[in-house]
């Protein structure tokens, strides 16, 4: 365990050390791999599927807030779905914009959850992203957690369904618009995903906050097996489009990769666990008082040795 926190400490120190240009390198991967997960799943527009126009939009977003980052995301899937139909463009529009305000006046500083979530769907554990998000944010973290599910499934949406979208007449607009709207409010396997990992966001935040010992591992374990659960009695009712054994091996590594988090953001030593008592002039308190897990750095004293003839 030792040689673990020191590994943990030492790469704190380094990001400290070295924020001024990791922070705007790790920006730059994020914008990246961002852009290049939307012109993979879509890759309609190629205007902006340009190779060099994805690295020169990802260097400006290394220097910019991350929420603007949300919005250049915004503004390349609107391009791709434009060239789908105009409909389309119009109505994810609306979407993401909802969601946007949405986001913005409810939990403005997680817009990373919104960019990760479709990232994470991607590579197949996005059982993850609630959880952590649970421990490490307020409540209203939740909030990133539904608009990044919905600009998973709507980016999905889109792509598996514009060869139909396309093929509707170019003069009836109505039709279009009711079969894309249809499509994006009648899709019953999105409200399962959306309400389990919801739900297992506030499960996670509400334990992870208890006054009980080992509360952010209950926590974990607890909100993986209410996503679980909900995924599984959603997936025998509507068509979700996971597999039963595909959410099980995602949440045990999302599971193992919340541990991981867990140990760098919140590693105690219960075992040493004191309650202190005392009181002013209006109140009692009762803390409860955990030490961290820390390593003492050995310190280095070097002493000069002259001769004396």
């Amino acid at each position: 365990m030792s040689s673990l926190l020191e590994i943990r400490d030492a790469l704190r120190d380094f990001y400290s050390r070295h924020e001024i240009y990791l922070l705007p390198f790790l920006k730059f991967c994020l914008a990246f791999l961002t852009l290049f997960v939307i012109n993979m799943n879509l890759g309609m527009a190629s205007r902006v599927g340009n190779m060099v126009l994805v690295l020169l939009v990802s260097l400006m977003c290394a220097c910019l807030p991350v929420n603007l980052l949300v919005v250049i995301a915004m503004i390349f899937t609107i391009i791709h779905f434009y060239e789908i139909s105009l409909e389309c463009a119009i109505a994810g529009g609306a979407v993401f914009l909802l969601m946007f305000l949405l986001y913005y006046r409810f939990s403005p500083k997680d817009a990373l959850v919104v960019l990760l979530m479709p990232l994470f769907f991607g590579i197949k554990i996005p059982y993850v992203v609630p959880i952590v998000v649970g421990l490490l944010c307020p409540v209203t973290g939740a909030v990133s957690v539904a608009c990044g599910v919905i600009s998973y499934y709507v980016i999905i949406y889109m792509r598996d369904n514009r060869a139909i979208i396309g093929s509707v007449e170019a003069d009836n607009i109505v039709a279009r618009f009711r079969y894309i709207i249809d499509g994006l409010m009648g899709n019953k396997g999105v409200l399962v995903v959306l309400v389990a990992f919801c739900a297992a966001t506030l499960m996670v935040w509400v334990l992870r906050r208890l006054s009980i010992n080992y509360a952010w591992t209950i926590a974990i374990f607890a909100g993986g097996v209410l996503m679980v659960a909900i995924l599984m009695m959603g997936g025998l009712s509507y068509d979700t489009g996971l597999s039963m054994t595909a959410i099980i091996v995602g949440s045990l590594i999302s599971l193992l990769l919340a541990k991981v988090v867990q140990f760098f953001a919140f590693n105690v030593d219960y075992s040493r666990t004191e309650q202190v008592q005392f009181e002013d002039d209006e109140y009692y308190y009762y803390v409860k008082a955990i030490p961290k897990n820390t390593v003492s750095k050995s310190k280095r004293a070097v002493k000069k040795i002259t001769s004396v003839i």
